[in-house]
């Protein structure tokens, strides 16, 4: 079900990626890590940009992302709907470790901070 409703912001012309950026709702499955990749965070937002940045600030001290230093996103994928979104999220966070590494490596080759891509 996911996969044709997926949008990976890379596999879009920039006209497209311009407007995915204006939509009032992209609901998004993101990743992600520390700075030496051991920790691995996934979770599911309908405002990416908005999210990456609470993570980031670590606007929640307690949470398990400002415990870890969690705050470099790696992965995303946008959906039309955030119940969509819910179902990939759970998905891939049954992914092992490798899968996951799999999963980044795909969109994501170098590991690069992709928040700055989004801005």
């Amino acid at each position: 079900m996911h996969k044709e409703n997926t949008i990976k912001l890379f596999d879009l012309p920039k006209k497209l990626i311009q407007k995915s950026r204006s939509m009032k709702r992209k609901s998004a499955v993101y990743i992600m890590t520390n700075q030496n990749h051991t920790v691995f965070y996934t979770g599911v937002t309908s405002n990416l940009l908005v999210r990456v940045h609470q993570h980031k600030e670590k606007e929640y001290p307690k949470s398990f992302t400002a415990r870890y230093n969690v705050n470099k996103l790696v992965y995303f994928e946008f959906f039309y709907s955030i119940e969509e979104a819910i179902v990939r999220e759970k998905e891939v966070k049954k992914y092992r470790r490798e899968k996951k590494i799999a999963l980044i490596k795909g969109l994501n080759n170098e590991w690069k901070h992709l928040y700055i891509e989004l801005q």
